[in-house]
């Protein structure tokens, strides 16, 4: 990791790779793209996660919440989505415990987030007191601390998303803040109100 590596994820100009499309509403059928291939084959209802940098102790929160949610629910796929590149994702991963039996997809070309609604946050969204006093607290009662950011940017918007196992959306979220990890409980409780898959 290089001072400009991290530098770089603060870069305020930039602008999503991809056209921003509208945040899919419930009830209609999620967007699929070549990194994140839905409905799923094996029938599955699935939780995903669109995850702020790798290194963002909010992220970090999510990934070890996903982690547990999916050993004590196996009859839901958790997906985390990655916006830093494969090596920053592995590297992060491994600090943070690993993945367990949570799929990580990497989309470094942020095609899957402009799917989903989710471009560039503003200033406000990612610096304003409220999100900076709570990354200090996060740190201070359950240990959750920035970390280097290899790869990524810390202005990317983040989501919640549950889809029942026919790929339709049960549970939609767009972050209005930096600390805004959405209610993975209540999409818990979407996909287990949904049918199984009908083929």
């Amino acid at each position: 990791m290089t001072f400009q590596q991290e530098l770089s994820s603060w870069n305020p100009f930039l602008k999503p790779q991809n056209a921003v499309q509208k945040v899919p509403e419930v009830g209609t059928q999620a967007p699929s793209t070549p990194q994140l291939k839905l409905p799923r084959s094996d029938g599955k209802p699935v939780i995903m996660a669109f995850m702020r940098h790798c290194g963002c102790p909010f992220t970090e929160k999510v990934i070890v919440k996903l982690r547990e949610m999916a050993e004590q629910n196996p009859e839901v796929q958790y997906i985390g989505i990655s916006h830093s590149n494969q090596l920053a994702t592995n590297n992060w991963l491994k600090d943070v415990g690993g993945a367990g039996k949570v799929e990580m997809v990497v989309d470094d070309s942020q095609e899957s987030f402009s799917m989903y609604g989710l471009g560039i946050s503003s200033l406000w969204a990612v610096l304003n007191p409220s999100s900076l006093s709570a990354a200090i607290n996060l740190g201070k009662t359950e240990g959750y601390s920035v970390r280097p950011t290899e790869s990524g940017s810390r202005w990317q918007e983040a989501g919640v998303f549950a889809l029942d196992a026919n790929g339709k959306i049960v549970y939609s979220h767009k972050a209005q803040t930096s600390d805004d990890l959405g209610d993975l409980e209540a999409a818990l409780k979407s996909v287990q109100a949904t049918p199984r898959a009908q083929f």
